[in-house]
């Protein structure tokens, strides 16, 4: 078990799932942690990760300095190696010249750390401040040419600092940098495989509801199904899943849940069909938050309607995973900076009185499919691309209608039925239709139309913090748009968003 105390770096999950990726189990904590949970969770090594703060301010975030005297090995990465540096008597001072991006990595010691790697390779820097003096039994390892202590050591106490970040993959060596760390200096063992992980969260499961019942909110994504699938091998009928058929669903989607589901899994769900008292609230609603609150509240109305009827019930599980815990800040205080809420997290009406149970909280996306794999759940689930909560609401910009609903499910099920024909569907992060709440003028036969448009959007992304337009082949996208325009009624112009994220986001709203 690796511990990383996330000092605000925006790479600090990044950190997390490299770890992960050499099969070691990893947490992130925030500094206010404290030494008697270090104790308990018995690390076998501990990462400080970077942050923006300069640890010569007043409120810049620190950890207790009685982590360095526990004979745990410590990596220091960026702020993290700043942070040990001050801790143990030595300087940080504001650099000259700032440092951001590329930088060559002249290693003076090919061992420890660098044991493996070419005396010169690239590294990924971005930091303001630099190393001033170094604390007594520390040695420098590594140079760039605008950051003397670039790398430094004290082997004596397994202490390592980096100023570069390993974790992102422009540091060439990076991965194998990590890997030194968590094996040569460390001794950790490959026992982190989701083999291991379903006997011991069964158990885990098991455990926490006994002979207690369970609700769960089933969606039909990757992370819901996975969750619920889980939950169902551990208590089985005790399990109860309600899916909530809002009427903003893809083509056929409800329909699919059930056959997997209730036919194939013989698992307990409850379809609660709510098309009309969702559309009859999103009438005249244009603003895409205003769209996602009613959808929220009407979902939770419809959700615990549903819930009441089941009887015995005091569990409510959910399908949160790691990032949601970590980015919406309501596992802890850390001092990364709030990227976004999430329903799962903080959601639930605390007049529901249910004890929550959330089996993939400690789990990455990647780590969700493997799972999935794990227990048997299909290709077709596990690498389902990503889906909005309030669903073909926020792919209609403008107001959401019975018939611009239809229009843009057929046009949607058109694209995804010729991306995956042409091989695309795994290779893409997303891919959807998106229906313009505006017309244009056409001929269709000798006949003037003036019908609505359709925006395709396709992209490839490694974590949808960025994103970049998909270069899908030319006949492939005039596949879609001949398609589009001929099978689907009320639309005669198709065209294609080549904006990346940022500054766009992937959503149109």
């Amino acid at each position: 078990m690796i511990l990383i105390i996330d000092f605000g770096s925006q790479y600090n999950q990044l950190i997390a799932r490299r770890v992960r990726e050499h099969q070691v189990y990893c947490q992130i904590e925030p500094p206010e942690i404290g030494l008697e949970k270090i104790r308990l969770l018995r690390p076998e090594g501990i990462i400080l990760s970077g942050g923006p703060a300069s640890i010569y301010e007043a409120r810049s975030p620190r950890v207790d300095k009685g982590i360095l005297e526990m004979g745990i090995p410590v990596l220091g990465i960026c702020y993290g190696l700043q942070f040990m540096v001050d801790a143990l008597g030595g300087k940080v001072i504001r650099s000259t010249k700032r440092e951001y991006g590329f930088a060559e990595l002249a290693i003076k010691k090919t061992a420890g750390l660098f044991e493996g790697v070419e005396k010169r390779t690239r590294c990924w820097m971005s930091h303001g401040d630099q190393i001033g003096s170094l604390p007594a039994g520390f040695r420098i390892t590594a140079s760039t040419e605008n950051t003397e202590v670039a790398a430094a050591e004290d082997v004596k106490r397994r202490f390592y600092g980096l100023q570069f970040h390993p974790e992102v993959v422009h540091t060439e060596r990076g991965k194998h940098i990590l890997e030194n760390f968590l094996f040569g200096v460390c001794g950790c063992a490959k026992s982190w495989t989701m083999n291991a992980f379903v006997k011991d969260a069964v158990a885990e499961i098991r455990a926490t509801v006994g002979d207690k019942r369970v609700i769960f909110g089933l969606s039909g994504g990757v992370d819901s199904s996975v969750a619920a699938v889980l939950l169902h091998r551990a208590i089985g009928r005790q399990l109860t899943c309600v899916f909530v058929d809002n009427g903003l669903l893809r083509l056929g989607e409800a329909e699919k849940v059930r056959v997997l589901f209730a036919k194939h899994l013989s698992m307990n769900v409850r379809f609660a069909k709510a098309q009309k008292v969702f559309l009859s609230r999103l009438k005249g609603i244009t603003d895409p938050e205003r769209k996602r609150k009613i959808i929220g509240r009407t979902f939770i109305e419809v959700f615990e309607k549903e819930a009441k009827k089941i009887k015995g019930a005091e569990f409510l599980g959910q399908g949160t995973l790691y990032p949601d815990l970590i980015e919406s800040r309501s596992a802890f205080g850390g001092p990364t900076a709030v990227i976004k809420s999430h329903h799962n997290v903080g959601g639930l009406p605390k007049r529901m009185k249910l004890k929550l149970v959330e089996p993939l909280k400690h789990l990455f996306k990647d780590e969700v499919r493997l799972l999935g794999k794990e227990l048997g759940l299909s290709d077709d689930v596990i690498w389902r691309q990503p889906f909005p909560g309030p669903g073909l609401a926020v792919r209609i910009v403008g107001e959401v209608t019975a018939k611009r609903l239809d229009i843009l499910k057929n046009a949607d099920a058109v694209l995804l039925e010729e991306i995956r024909a042409g091989n695309y569907y795994r290779k893409l992060w997303q891919s959807f239709a998106v229906l313009l709440p505006i017309k244009s003028v056409g001929i269709m036969g000798d006949l003037r139309t003036y019908e609505y448009i359709i925006a395709v959007r396709a992209v490839t992304s490694e974590d949808a913090m960025t994103a970049d337009w998909a270069r899908l082949p030319h006949d492939l996208l005039s596949r879609v748009s001949n398609r589009i325009i001929n099978e689907v009624r009320g639309v005669n112009r198709v065209v294609y968003d080549i904006s990346s994220k940022p500054p766009s986001t992937i959503e149109w709203e």
